[in-house]
């Protein structure tokens, strides 16, 4: 069974299945992390939304240079959760099936392409904290231990 993190769904409410890729990018005691501003306005993993016919890790690839302009090292897989939310980008309700990869950020090939994105690199203990869902907090307090 893969765990829920968040709110459990809403009776009545439909969600849309959105799978995606994320990756937790360590350097050092550094952790890359991608800050969203509009219509976010937090710190996040890097990665996203696996289109149709994309494979997750081929999705992880792309998103990681859209949202930090960074180049990765091959990912390894670490498990994955489900959350419900509101994806106001897109005006739709989704079940978010977040699979989580752990690789090792490789080279800047420039500043992120996608629009209201920002690479930051943090300490790993304060990038932890910062980011928004307690599945990805969860899964990089696990990989660490």
């Amino acid at each position: 069974m893969i765990p829920r993190f968040g709110k459990p769904p809403e009776a009545g409410r439909r969600y849309v299945l959105r799978p995606g890729a994320y990756a937790i990018l360590l350097r050092g005691q550094d952790m890359l992390v991608t800050y969203q501003g509009a219509p976010h306005d937090e710190f996040q993993l890097p990665g996203g939304g696996i289109d149709e016919g994309e494979s997750p890790v081929s999705a992880l690839y792309r998103e990681v240079y859209e949202e930090t302009g960074y180049s990765m090292a091959p990912p390894r897989r670490l498990g994955a959760f489900r959350r419900f939310t509101y994806m106001p980008e897109y005006d739709k309700w989704a079940e978010k099936l977040c699979t989580i990869y752990a690789a090792r950020p490789a080279r800047r090939l420039g500043p992120p392409p996608e629009a209201d994105h920002m690479a930051v690199w943090m300490p790993i203990e304060v990038a932890t904290k910062a980011l928004a869902n307690s599945g990805d907090r969860h899964f990089v307090r696990t990989y660490l231990a």
